[in-house]
């Protein structure tokens, strides 16, 4: 479903870099479309509604953190995902200044392009902060579709509570460009499953890093990394808009996730007038890659 507007000639280019398998296929069951100057990977699922769920994905994956949750769904629903820019099959130029700004335009723009006019936001990670600035722009009447729904997901929305990760540090620090060149598969595997509650499989894993070294996006995480600077910056212009927000809100906690720990959680769903909170007490930062029937009954329930 949905379209592409980038020639057949390049996406053959992009995908003529080597991928594993699965990240192949979900590429060829996606579309490539130009958003704010660079190539963006997106899926378009299901019917052709003009109302939609809606996936953002977090740091630093893509949005393949999805597959295994989509096809739980059902099949009469649209559902939207695509990789931000720097990340999974995206574009990923260097010397970017990335930002979850430019990422909010990202996702208005391609909602638009796909004629969609209602979402339900699915969030996790970093995306429950560009869902923070789509609410902060829907607040003040600047937002280009209507959020019917929310669910926010292992986030670190109020970052002063967040337990980062030594690589997360590191990516923060002066070291920041050297510590991403030298960063090796084994490093990045060991530091994923430290912040897993229940184990996932070793092609879950090979598919996370293949999707981030893909188009030099290891060298980019120093740049994409500075989303959590924002979520400081622009704490002011995100936190009170949740305070205000008056459509049903789900806070979706794997409950033994040691970074967007659940303080975080707990803060959301005191802080949201319409929040409920539904903990995932065996499951840590990645739920929908964890458990995602578990996931999946949950969401379901609550989009009914």
């Amino acid at each position: 479903m949905g379209y592409s507007v980038i020639s057949v000639l390049n996406k053959e280019q992009m995908m003529s870099q080597t991928l594993p398998k699965p990240l192949q296929q979900w590429q060829q069951q996606g579309h490539y479309t130009a958003l704010v100057g660079y190539n963006i990977f997106y899926r378009d699922i299901g019917t052709t509604h003009s109302d939609a769920i809606l996936l953002l994905h977090g740091f630093p994956s893509s949005s393949y953190d999805w597959h295994a949750l989509i096809p739980l769904l059902g099949d009469e629903k649209r559902i939207v995902c695509l990789d931000f820019l720097g990340f999974g099959l995206s574009d990923k130029p260097a010397q970017h200044s990335y930002s979850l700004m430019e990422q909010a335009d990202i996702v208005e723009l391609l909602l638009k392009q796909l004629g969609i006019k209602r979402v339900k936001i699915i969030a996790h990670d970093m995306g429950t902060s560009v869902t923070c600035e789509l609410l902060a722009r829907r607040e003040r009447q600047l937002l280009g579709f209507n959020v019917q729904s929310v669910l926010l997901m292992n986030g670190s929305v109020y970052i002063d509570l967040a337990q980062l990760t030594p690589s997360q540090k590191l990516l923060r620090s002066p070291f920041a460009e050297f510590f991403a060149k030298i960063s090796l598969k084994a490093i990045f595997m060991l530091q994923l499953q430290k912040i897993l509650a229940k184990k996932i499989s070793k092609q879950e894993l090979e598919m996370m890093w293949a999707s981030l070294v893909y188009k030099q996006g290891k060298e980019r995480l120093a740049q994409t990394i500075s989303y959590i600077d924002e979520r400081y910056r622009f704490a002011h212009r995100w936190l009170p808009p949740l305070t205000r927000l008056d459509i049903p809100v789900l806070i979706l906690w794997g409950q033994k996730d040691p970074v967007a720990v659940a303080a975080i959680a707990e803060k959301l769903a005191s802080q949201i007038p319409t929040a409920k909170l539904q903990w995932l007490p065996q499951l840590g930062h990645y739920p929908q890659l964890e458990d995602p029937v578990a996931v999946a009954d949950v969401i379901n329930l609550f989009l009914a």
